[in-house]
């Protein structure tokens, strides 16, 4: 069984050719998965990733590749496990590489770690290995790429081949004799037209009478711009202040799976003052969803009409404009949240915005969240029960008062108005 030699066996490069090709790629225990006892589809217990195209090849797990997180080379077993979960959503993934890491760790795992890439890491490997980019910002060029792209940079500048420069004494000027090479390369090129050889003829044509025809529209456009032009000046004299929108403040949830309060629970949560599990029935909201609004009346911004907050649990969809009106983010106190933020240092996040954090009544917040200070706010509800009455959660309005006095006075600190978003960020 052959083994990785140079660029011909690039991890990468056989991993992409493999997937286009639609060939199959097995996880092996060794080098020769011939018998069925080395075939091991686990990611866990495999040390070896068999190819079969254009090469039949093992390469280990732990090989470095060309693709860079960090300014550090992830390994093959990291890059094939994003490839395999390409089309799972970011809690999915980060939940699947925990209980990998958990599993090479174990007895009679294979070791290691598998790197969690950031959801732009992922997309753009991902893109990278489907065909659909042939350049990637974090993979690393080929030694043979590299060395190409020099021997053309010296054959463009005549250093080595290419085009050879000619004296001619009877004319005092240069000229130039053109490589064989260039010249077959140029024979097979496609010839351009011109302006007029692209008109399927070779005498100029005269289209002088077409700007006389013209001409009569061009002037009533002109007409109608400026009178156009005019009535806007005169709105913009009546009404110098034209309104403007007031944007949507958005909440940010954690998508961790231990959180107290996800997608499915926070609106009920916020909107009736009463805590029910993500996962129960009575839960308001389908798991599904990947946007809510909710709505809230702060008299002390706008005491007309309610302010519409959007809830969302994952950045993906951010414009960079988005984060100016982050007004709050639910954590558990797993770094890991913010690894896709626009701040991914808990300290610098909650300088801009506020922290909140849910924890059982009783129960001591995470080190972690204590260590992040005074800009995460920390509360309890009481541990929910099946069998208990509504009535008996009656604390439960006390803290999402609490909350969103905290998401009231970060707001007002931030410079948010009646019609108008914030002005300090």
């Amino acid at each position: 069984m052959a083994t990785l030699d140079g660029d011909q066996h690039d991890p990468l490069l056989l991993l992409k050719q493999s997937i286009a090709a639609g060939t199959s790629i097995i996880p092996t225990t060794t080098t020769d998965a011939s018998s069925a006892a080395a075939v091991d589809l686990s990611l866990a217990r495999a040390t070896y990733l068999q190819f079969s195209s254009p090469s039949q090849v093992s390469i280990p797990l732990t090989t470095p590749t060309r693709f860079f997180s960090s300014e550090k080379p992830v390994d093959l077993r990291s890059i094939f496990f994003a490839w395999e979960k390409r089309e799972t959503a970011i809690p999915e993934y980060n939940g699947a590489a925990q209980e990998l890491n958990v599993e090479l760790a174990a007895e009679g795992g294979a070791g290691g770690q598998v790197q969690n890439l950031a959801f732009v890491e992922r997309l753009d490997l991902i893109t990278w290995l489907e065909g659909a980019s042939e350049e990637s910002e974090y993979i690393k060029s080929l030694a043979s790429d590299t060395s190409s792209a020099a021997a053309s940079a010296q054959v463009a500048s005549g250093v080595k081949g290419g085009i050879v420069p000619v004296t001619s004494g009877a004319q005092g000027r240069q000229s130039k004799t053109i490589d064989p090479r260039l010249a077959e390369i140029y024979n097979g090129e496609r010839r351009m037209g011109d302006r007029n050889s692209v008109l399927r003829g070779i005498k100029p044509t005269d289209f002088s009478h077409v700007r006389k025809l013209a001409a009569p529209f061009n002037a009533r456009k002109a007409a109608q711009a400026a009178a156009a032009a005019s009535t806007n000046n005169t709105t913009l004299a009546h009404n110098p202040k034209a309104p403007v929108r007031r944007p949507d403040p958005i909440i940010l949830l954690s998508p961790s799976a231990s959180s107290l309060l996800r997608l499915s629970n926070i609106k009920a949560f916020l909107e009736n003052g009463m805590y029910v599990p993500p996962e129960s029935v009575s839960a308001s909201s389908s798991s599904s969803s990947t946007l809510l609004h909710t709505q809230r009346l702060i008299n002390s911004i706008d005491a007309s009409r309610p302010i519409r907050f959007i809830l969302v649990d994952t950045p993906e969809q951010f414009k960079p404009e988005y984060w100016n009106r982050v007004v709050a983010v639910f954590t558990t106190g797993q770094a890991w949240q913010f690894k896709t933020y626009k701040w991914q240092q808990p300290t610098e996040l909650f300088k801009h915005t506020l922290g909140i954090y849910v924890g059982w009544r009783g129960d001591q917040p995470p080190d972690t969240v204590r260590g992040w200070g005074r800009g995460v706010f920390s509360t309890q509800v009481d541990k929910y029960s099946a069998g208990a009455p509504s009535a008996s959660r009656w604390r439960d309005r006390e803290v999402v008062e609490s909350i969103w006095k905290g998401i009231e006075d970060n707001m007002r600190q931030k410079g948010w108005r009646r019609d108008s978003g914030p002005m300090n960020i």
